[in-house]
C-alpha cells in the first residue's frame, strides 16, 4: 500500500493513503474541540478529508474568522434540519444578516409566532445535546437532483440545473441532506452557543460575533437596514428572483437583459426617492455619503447629483481625498505603518473651515491631494461658491461621523449610507454573505484600474473589513437615508472577470483558500456577458466603460 508524508508545522509523519485528516488531529498538540476543520495544501477542507497525495496540513481554529464562518453555517445547516423536523410541511427561508444575527422567515410566507420560535429552538438544542455526526459523500447528479425535489428542496434542485458534473457534493446529517457549499463542523455537539429570537414577521438565529469566543452580545436593532433588505426581498418575489437558479433560468431563457433594465431602472427609483427626500429638507446645504469599501459610493454619489439636478438644485461635489494630511502627518496604526483610513488622517480643521466659508457666501480654492508625492497642494484646485441652488456632496468613509463636521449645523446636513445588500440566496436556506459580493467587486476594479493580481486585493481585504467595522458601520444608525446598491444580476457579471483572475491563485500562497472559496462559489452563477451592462450602471464603476468620469 502507498504511504504519504503529511507535514504539520514542527514533525512530519508518514500516513497510509487515504488516512482521514480527523485521525491526524493529534499531531497539532491542541484540543480537538477547538479545531473546525483543516487547511490541506492551503486548502480548507473538513476534518473529514481523506488525504491521497503529500500535504501540509494545519488546523483552522473554531475562534478564528474561517472558524468563525464554518460556525455559522454548520448553524445554518441545523436550523434547517430542525425546521425539516418540526415544520415538514413548510421550512425555513433565511434572509439577510443583521448584525451578528440571520434573519428568517418561514418558505410558506406565514408569520412566525413565539411558540414556532420556541419549537425550533428545543429542536436545535436537542440536535446539539445528541452531538451527531456530520458528514459529506457524493451522489450522482442525477439521484441528488431527485432527492431534493423529493424532500421539497426546489431551490437547490433548481441551482443544480447551472452543474454539469457527474456527481455532487453533500453535506448529512440524520438523514437531512444538503448541497456542499463549504465545510462544517463534524458534530453537532460543538455548537455551543446560539439562540432563537423573535423579529418581525419571523426570528433571528445569533451567534457570537467574530473573535468573541462564545459571547452573544446584546441584539441592536436596526430597523431602516431591515427596511430596505425587506423592500428588496419583496421586490425580489414579484420580479421572480429571490435566489440564484431563478437568475440562471432568466440567462439560459435569454430573457435577462429585461431583467437588468427593470433591476436598473428599480435602483434608480430610490436614488430618486433619496434625492425627493432631500428636497423637502429645505434647510439642507450638505448631503455627507458614507458606506464599506466596494459599495458604489463613487458612482451613487453621482447619480444622486443628476437627481438633485432634476429638482433643480446645482450640486458641488467636494473630495474627502484632497483633504488627506500628507504622509509625513498620517497616524500610524499598531503595525507602524500609516492608517489613511482613520479620521485623522484628514485635515479635520482645514475642511471645516473651508466648509464655514462656503455656509458664509465666500469663495474657496479647493485643494489637490497627490497620491504620488504624499503631499497636499492648497491653491491648486477650483475656486467654488455656495449660492441658494447649490448643495455640496461629499463621499468618503467618515461622512456619517459627525466628528467629520464637527463646526456645521446638524439640520443642514443629509447623511446616506450606502452598501451593496444582496437579497439574491443560492437556495431557500444558504445565503449570499454581502461581504462576498464587494470583495468581488474590488477584485475585479483593482484589477482593470490598479494592475492589482487577486490576491493583492485578498490579502487586503481583512484590514479592509476592520476599518470599517471600526470607522463606518458604528455610525450607520445616523443615516438619514440608506441606499442599496447592489445589482441582483452583478455576480454573474463579475464571474467574467473574476474567474480567471481567481484561477491565477496558486495553492502556494496564502490566499489560495480564499480563492478556492471563491471559485466554489462563482460556480453556481451562469456568467453574463459586460456587454450587457448600461454605461451608467454602478457595477461600470468595477468593471470599466462608465459613462461617468472618475
Amino acid at each position: 500500500m502507498n504511504n504519504i508524508k503529511v507535514k504539520f508545522s514542527n514533525k512530519t509523519v508518514e500516513c497510509v493513503y487515504g488516512a482521514k485528516a480527523s485521525d491526524l488531529i493529534g499531531h497539532f498538540g491542541i484540543a480537538p474541540e477547538t479545531i473546525a476543520a483543516v487547511k490541506v495544501n492551503n486548502e480548507v477542507r473538513p476534518l473529514g478529508t481523506s488525504l491521497f497525495v503529500n500535504a501540509n496540513i494545519e488546523p483552522v481554529m473554531l475562534l478564528s474568522p474561517e472558524g468563525s464562518m464554518i460556525y455559522r453555517r454548520t448553524l445554518s445547516f441545523v436550523l434547517a434540519s430542525a425546521a425539516r423536523n418540526i415544520f415538514p410541511k413548510d421550512g425555513v427561508y433565511v434572509g439577510h444578516s443583521l448584525g451578528n444575527s440571520y434573519y428568517y422567515t418561514f418558505r410558506s410566507g406565514n408569520k412566525c409566532e413565539k411558540e414556532d420560535v420556541e419549537k425550533l429552538s428545543c429542536e436545535m438544542q436537542k440536535l446539539v445535546k445528541e452531538n451527531l455526526p456530520i458528514t459529506f459523500k457524493y451522489l450522482a447528479y442525477e439521484e441528488a437532483v431527485d432527492l431534493f425535489k423529493e424532500h421539497k428542496q426546489t431551490d437547490t434542485a433548481l441551482l443544480l440545473e447551472q452543474r454539469s458534473t457527474s456527481r455532487l457534493k453533500v453535506n448529512e446529517c440524520q438523514g437531512y441532506m444538503d448541497i456542499y457549499i463549504q465545510p462544517l463542523l463534524e458534530r453537532t455537539g460543538l455548537l455551543s452557543s446560539f439562540e432563537l429570537m423573535p423579529y418581525q414577521d419571523g426570528f433571528l438565529l445569533r451567534f457570537p460575533g467574530i473573535g468573541k469566543g462564545t459571547l452573544i452580545e446584546p441584539f441592536i436593532d436596526e430597523p431602516y437596514l431591515y427596511q430596505i433588505y425587506n423592500d428588496y426581498k419583496n421586490w425580489g418575489r414579484v420580479v421572480g428572483v429571490r435566489v440564484v437558479g431563478e437568475l440562471n433560468s432568466k440567462i439560459a431563457s435569454r430573457t435577462v437583459h429585461e431583467y437588468i433594465r427593470i433591476a436598473e431602472a428599480h435602483q434608480a427609483r430610490r436614488l430618486a426617492d433619496i434625492a425627493s427626500q432631500i428636497q423637502k429638507r429645505t434647510d439642507v446645504k450638505i448631503v455627507l455619503i458614507a458606506g464599506p469599501s466596494s459599495s458604489g459610493k463613487t458612482t451613487s454619489a453621482k447619480k444622486l447629483s443628476i437627481e438633485l439636478m432634476v429638482l433643480g438644485f446645482k450640486p458641488i461635489a467636494i473630495s474627502l481625498d484632497d483633504y488627506y494630511r500628507g504622509t509625513t502627518h498620517t497616524p500610524k496604526d499598531e503595525n507602524g505603518e500609516p492608517d489613511y483610513e482613520c479620521l485623522e488622517a484628514l485635515d479635520v480643521p482645514y475642511l471645516n473651515d473651508h466648509l464655514q466659508a462656503l455656509y458664509r457666501g465666500e469663495e474657496i480654492t479647493l485643494p489637490v491631494y497627490d497620491f504620488k508625492s504624499g503631499e497636499r497642494k492648497n491653491t491648486d484646485g477650483k475656486k467654488i461658491r455656495l449660492d441658494t441652488d447649490n448643495i455640496l456632496i461629499v463621499e468618503g468613509i467618515h461622512g456619517l461621523n459627525d466628528a467629520l463636521t464637527f463646526s456645521i449645523d446638524r439640520n443642514t446636513k443629509f447623511k446616506v449610507y450606502i452598501s451593496a445588500l444582496t437579497q439574491l440566496n443560492l437556495d431557500d436556506h444558504n445565503r449570499i454573505p454581502t461581504s462576498d459580493n464587494r470583495l468581488l467587486r474590488r477584485m475585479v476594479r483593482d484589477s482593470q484600474f490598479r494592475g492589482m493580481q487577486a490576491a493583492g486585493t485578498i490579502k487586503m481585504w481583512p484590514k479592509v473589513q476592520t476599518g470599517e467595522r471600526k470607522h463606518i458601520f458604528p455610525f450607520q444608525g445616523s443615516a438619514d437615508a440608506a441606499f442599496n446598491s447592489a445589482l441582483d444580476y452583478e455576480l454573474s457579471v463579475l464571474k467574467y472577470y473574476a474567474d480567471p483572475l481567481l484561477r491565477a491563485v496558486k495553492p502556494g500562497m496564502y490566499e489560495y483558500a480564499e480563492a478556492v472559496r471563491l471559485l466554489a462559489f462563482l460556480e453556481n452563477f451562469t456568467p453574463i456577458s459586460p456587454q450587457y451592462v448600461p454605461g451608467t450602471s454602478i457595477l461600470r464603476e468595477f468593471i470599466g466603460g462608465s459613462e461617468f468620469k472618475y
